[in-house]
């Protein structure tokens, strides 16, 4: 039997005290893998400047606050 480490250990007991971390861990799990599958890297790769990280993270925060309105006015239309 494998031992595991002590990192392995230690989410481990997070996962089981807390099941929303635990979704949220498997969830950054599976974007990362894939992300992997998609564009062939990961985030440790070395091609970017910090300045074209910066345009990358702006892009996704612009898609999240368009979901976020998509929600908002569902969310209304219900009320």
């Amino acid at each position: 039997m494998q031992e595991q480490t002590q990192e392995q250990q230690e989410q481990q007991e997070q996962q089981e005290q807390d099941t929303v971390v635990a979704a949220v861990v498997r969830s950054f799990q599976e974007r990362s893998r894939a992300g992997q599958l998609k564009y062939g890297t990961t985030l440790d790769r070395t091609d970017l400047t910090p300045l074209q990280w910066a345009q990358h993270m702006q892009e996704e925060l612009m898609d999240a606050i368009l979901y976020l309105e998509r929600l908002k006015r569902e969310m209304g239309a219900r009320m």
